[in-house]
């Protein structure tokens, strides 16, 4: 079987035991599960402008998080609005 360098490159991650088994697994997939649900819930559109080192970053929090960047930034918006998104004490 032929693989390309994305594969090849995830083949060998994993021949390396560089991954992890996620503690939680039910909970983890029920969370990714709503992030795929209120990515089709969207009913109204907003543009906005933001730096590039903040567009950057949320980029890369993103990639982290295993959702696309605009679904992170609707759930930020949407976690700060339901007061679930505080500062940190200094």
């Amino acid at each position: 079987m032929k693989y390309d360098d994305y594969e090849k490159e995830i083949i060998e991650s994993y021949e390396n035991d560089e991954w992890k088994p996620i503690k939680n697994f039910e909970e983890e997939k029920e969370r990714y599960a709503q992030y795929a649900r209120n990515t089709f819930n969207k009913n109204k559109r907003i543009n906005i402008r933001l730096s590039e080192k903040d567009l950057k970053g949320i980029k890369v929090k993103s990639l982290e998080e295993g959702m696309p960047y605009q679904t992170l930034i609707s759930s930020i918006i949407h976690k700060y609005i339901n007061g679930h998104l505080t500062e940190k004490a200094k």
